[in-house]
């Protein structure tokens, strides 16, 4: 990304863009603006949670870019991250470079997180790109407290973690009003339902959002008590789940 002063060729610092992904199977333009769309045209070098996923996004964002022209260094949750500085070896040659997630926001609940910590020990010029983000997207969706609140990724697995962690989440409810939100593996979805209904006291608010920006959007807050009688089946759904009262 050059600019001209005169004849002379002013190279401006290399950037580190955080691209996002759809969430869903959409087309990238319907959830990102034309910037996203012309940055993933542009840059030639990526550092990415999965190569495959993250071709296939290029290529729908536009059929103009060369694919195999281009680099990838997976950076996932089995990366070691003493091997992160060397992937950002592009950029000591001043070219720019752009982090794409499995879905979604980079560097939010996600290892990319640990490419801009290095990009900004080094002072290299980091960029947010606009996208969709479904804890930030969710939040919004639920009717609860937005000016505090918790991602607590994965619930434990272990039963009595998993109960203390939810006895923390309704103290930080009662005494914080913070939204407590989390996740859980699609396909043990209607079981955390369940499970919440039967460990929570019913006023416990829940907000189930599901294939957010997705076609088959849903995002729904009832009451445990209302859960616990209600018809549903988020199996194998990507999924978000938010409590509060």
């Amino acid at each position: 990304m050059n600019g001209r002063d005169g004849d002379i060729e002013l190279k401006a610092s290399p950037r580190l863009y955080l691209l996002p992904v759809p969430l869903s199977d959409v087309a990238p333009d319907s959830v990102m603006p034309m910037r996203n769309l012309l940055v993933a045209a542009e840059v030639k070098h990526f550092i990415v949670e999965n190569v495959r996923s993250a071709r296939r996004f290029l290529k729908r964002c536009s059929r103009d870019i060369d694919i195999d022209s281009l680099t990838f260094s997976v950076l996932d949750e089995h990366t070691d991250p003493r091997a992160v500085a060397a992937m950002l070896e592009p950029m000591e040659r001043g070219c720019d470079m752009a982090v794409v997630s499995e879905a979604g926001c980079p560097a939010v609940a996600d290892p990319g997180a640990l490419t801009v910590a290095e990009a900004q020990r080094r002072g290299y010029t980091v960029v947010p790109l606009v996208g969709p983000s479904s804890i930030l997207l969710s939040l919004m969706g639920s009717g609860f407290n937005g000016q505090t609140w918790a991602f607590a990724g994965y619930l434990p697995y272990d039963n009595d973690a998993r109960g203390q962690a939810l006895k923390e989440m309704l103290r930080r409810i009662d005494r914080e009003r913070q939204t407590q939100i989390f996740i859980e593996t699609p396909y043990r979805n209607n079981r955390l339902i369940a499970e919440l209904c039967r460990r929570m006291p019913p006023s416990v608010l829940l907000c189930v959002a599901s294939d957010v920006t997705g076609p088959k959007e849903s995002i729904v807050t009832r009451s445990l008590g209302q859960w616990a009688k209600a018809k549903y089946d988020y199996d194998k759904i990507p999924t978000i789940f938010l409590m509060y009262r």
